[in-house]
């Protein structure tokens, strides 16, 4: 494995583009009918704008669309948006597309973004809000004219185009606002996206049917099925069988039978990072102690334990042996060559030796034990990753005792102050994002720190994303954040472990499977085979 090998960004050609606008236009022998798609994402409402999880985004989006998306690259393309510009540090306009209709025969306009906004600001509560946060900075919005929309922020929000790559624009109705409950009680949803909702069975299943009209160009299926199956050798049997022609989230020990009965796969590395966290606020944490059992002093206030067990981790054995190669190793929150991301920073191999130095320097020569607690289930590879991480830390005398529970289970455990360092994940739409709430300061005013279930405090990391947060996006802003990231991680809040590599298996009915950084499962990535 290569520590350093970087993630390279690959260009994408029209047809790449139109399949994350929407959908690659068909050609008649492009054509195949019904395309059947085994899937791990459990659909959990009809609402677009009720939680931001893959589950939904994923599987909403052939309905409903977006005003600007993010493509392979995670460069910002015009969607139902043709255009965006700032009018002020605090006003922006967004020209809409003209001539797009909602799937039962409405036009899509101005008045529909606003609607959506208010929607998620004004309406939706917790914890249906999992979009507020995108639109709690807009003080106004209007429609001048039908393909216009002005927007008023209470200060400077210069990326809020990337913000709406994430919000799904509904059709206002007649009066009031649509509730979650009606939506998911049979009113039948009413997107502009290339795909019209047929039926959905929580769990199950979700029918769709392809949207002729669609303004991207007439859709590749004609019909398209979900099927949830939880059980990833499940899935994997599933394609195996041709019961489906595509299968996601494939583990990565399953890609060479799977290879072997003529299958195909596609992997690209995820715009996400796993990592371990430490608690570093407490002054005793639970299940860190001495090797006689009595409990220590918080170990993990001192940056040299953060940089001891950091150089004590073996990477290599995460990636190369558990996710089989499907993976990269992580020293920052995304992978190199993402906007955002710094080439300075590349994963080190493990050095014992100096990890004991530093062990012994900061007051533990014989080490210290502890409990490593993390999800089974959630991520891939991640109950063996405990237990290779805690093999790693025996090394240096750090005795880890690995501690995997269901994701529900340590989700209310790590919030409720039950573990003094963990293995987690997170991912989003940038790499500010995932700053802004794994390493940020706490701060529920501002809305940092979400994820900073440590608790870590670093001033100067916080001015510096701060100022890089008020630069417009593109190179200017990506450098700022790249130095700040650079800062923070020379500080070792969180040792990141990997990008997990995104996999999908298709048959021979598929003649091609375009993957996004972001993990979505989709039709529009699905182009027919052709004979």
């Amino acid at each position: 494995m290569k520590l350093g090998s970087p993630f390279r960004p690959r260009l994408l050609s029209a047809l790449l583009i139109s399949i994350f606008l929407g959908s690659a236009p068909a050609t008649p022998a492009q054509e195949r009918g019904e395309l059947r798609i085994a899937t791990s994402y459990k659909l959990m409402t009809l609402d677009p704008q009720y939680a931001n999880l893959n589950e939904n985004t994923s599987l909403l989006s052939h309905i409903y669309e977006r005003l600007v998306y993010q493509d392979e690259n995670l460069e910002l393309k015009p969607g139902l948006a043709t255009s965006w510009r700032p009018l002020s540090d605090t006003q922006w306009a967004f020209k809409l597309r003209d001539k797009v209709r909602f799937h039962d025969g409405s036009a899509f306009d101005a008045d529909d973004v606003v609607y959506t906004i208010e929607r998620i600001r004004d309406f939706l509560k917790p914890p249906s809000g999992g979009f507020r946060s995108y639109v709690s900075g807009i003080k106004s919005v209007s429609a001048p004219d039908p393909l216009t929309v002005l927007i008023e922020t209470d200060g400077a929000v210069p990326n809020l185009p990337l913000f709406f790559s994430s919000l799904f624009v509904m059709n206002r109705p007649s009066e009031g606002f649509e509730t979650t409950e009606d939506l998911n009680a049979g009113h039948p949803p009413n997107g502009t996206g290339p795909y019209r909702f047929e039926s959905w069975s929580s769990g199950e299943s979700l029918r769709l049917a392809r949207n002729d009209d669609y303004w991207g160009g007439k859709p590749a299926w004609s019909k398209v099925t979900f099927r949830v199956i939880e059980n990833p050798a499940a899935r994997v049997a599933a394609l195996s069988t041709g019961e489906v022609d595509v299968a996601d989230a494939i583990p990565a020990r399953d890609v060479a039978s799977l290879k072997e009965r003529g299958a195909r796969v596609a992997s690209v590395g995820a715009a996400r990072v796993n990592f371990v966290q430490f608690d570093v606020a407490r002054d005793t944490l639970p299940g860190v102690t001495d090797k006689s059992g009595e409990p220590i002093a918080n170990p993990f206030k001192n940056p040299l334990v953060r940089r001891a067990l950091t150089l004590a981790t073996d990477r290599g054995i995460l990636v190369d042996k558990i996710l089989a190669g499907y993976g990269t190793a992580a020293a920052q929150v995304f992978p190199n060559g993402l906007p955002g991301t710094s080439a300075n920073l590349l994963p080190e191999a493990p050095n014992y030796d100096e990890a004991k130095r530093l062990l012994a320097k900061a007051g533990f020569p014989d080490g210290f034990n502890l409990v490593l607690a993390g999800p089974a289930g959630r991520y891939p590879g991640d109950a063996e990753s405990l237990q290779a991480v805690a093999q790693s830390w025996a090394r240096i005398g750090v005795n880890a005792q690995p501690a995997a529970a269901p994701f529900s289970v340590f989700n209310t455990k790590r919030a409720a102050g039950d573990y003094g360092v963990w293995y987690g994940g997170t991912s989003g739409e940038a790499v500010d994002i995932i700053l802004h709430s794994l390493l940020a300061s706490p701060d529920p005013e501002r809305g940092t720190g979400a994820l900073n279930f440590g608790k870590y405090r670093n001033e100067a990391f916080d001015a510096m994303l701060a100022r890089a947060e008020s630069i417009a996006v593109g190179p200017e802003r990506n450098a700022a954040l790249a130095q700040a990231t650079e800062l923070v991680m020379a500080d070792q809040p969180i040792i990141p472990l990997y990008h997990f590599h995104h996999i999908v298996g298709y048959g021979s009915r598929i003649g091609s499977y375009v993957l996004h950084p972001r993990g979505w499962t989709t039709a529009m990535q699905t182009l027919p085979a052709t004979e």
